[in-house]
């Protein structure tokens, strides 16, 4: 009896044996398939296996606006009393430029604030001031009536801030598809170059990153600080006289990763 009990557990404990055994192969044969795994994809990812490259390109274009911006001041006692002042010259420059057939005036910014001067290390309240920026613009094809505009400006009493040579919401659009097309264009020509260097082939896109469209307005004229509102005139007046706006270059710029073959 004893020694049947014995050769029952004898034999069990053997196949315990054989299946923890069994157990230990599935489990190495299920961990170095998942390393195998982890390094394909590894080398799939690896840098060694990609390349990186930013395409460039340079857009001409012709500006379609120009921009006249004038910065209307006052100052007064009180804050209404600055407010006041202020849109009395706006009202004034409005009459003035729909009187030549401008009727779209843009204001960029409106602010009353008090103003502050400092007597004997103390802060001293010297009124409020009334700022308003606003913006004239104009198809460049009549460019002829900016010194128009200058003159209602000045007789109006509103200040010259700047005149700027600029591209249309539309135009903008239109260059910036050009250019991001030319610069992902430029990124792929010097991928697969540098691809056949090496002796592979140009696989597929891993990433694109954002691209970028450089793009400032052209500066005809600035006016200096402290200038007087007929001095700003006067200056700005030669300072656009008998110019066309050039051709211009606005740049486009996009990195992309691609993989090897």
């Amino acid at each position: 009896m004893h020694q049947s009990i014995f050769i029952d557990n004898f034999k069990n404990t053997k196949f315990l044996n054989k299946y923890m055994e069994k157990g230990v192969k599935i489990t190495g044969i299920i961990g170095i398939t998942i390393i195998i795994v982890v390094i394909l994809i590894l080398s799939f990812l690896s840098p060694s296996n990609t390349i990186s490259v930013n395409g460039q390109s340079q857009v001409e274009a012709i500006p379609d606006l120009v921009t006249v911006n004038f910065n209307i001041e006052s100052i007064a006692d009180t804050a209404v009393e600055a407010k006041d002042k202020n849109s009395e010259i706006y009202n004034n420059l409005v009459e003035k430029l729909e009187i030549i057939g401008i009727d779209d005036v843009k204001t960029s910014n409106f602010n009353v604030y008090p103003e502050y001067d400092w007597e004997d290390g103390n802060r001293v309240e010297k009124g409020y001031k009334a700022t308003h920026f606003v913006t004239v613009e104009l198809p460049t094809e009549e460019s002829e009536k900016i010194s128009e505009v200058i003159d209602a400006g000045v007789n109006a009493g509103a200040l010259i801030s700047y005149i700027n040579f600029e591209l249309s919401e539309y135009l903008q659009k239109e260059k910036k598809s050009e250019a991001i097309i030319r610069a992902t264009e430029d990124a792929k020509d010097k991928a697969e170059a540098m691809a056949e260097g090496l002796g592979k082939k140009l696989g597929k896109i891993i990433s694109v990153s954002d691209s970028n469209f450089d793009y400032n307005p052209w500066p005809l004229y600035s006016t200096k600080e402290n200038v007087a509102v007929a001095e700003a005139g006067a200056i700005a007046m030669d300072a656009v006289q008998s110019i066309h706006p050039d051709e211009q270059i606005v740049y486009g710029s996009v990195a992309v990763v691609y993989k090897l073959g």
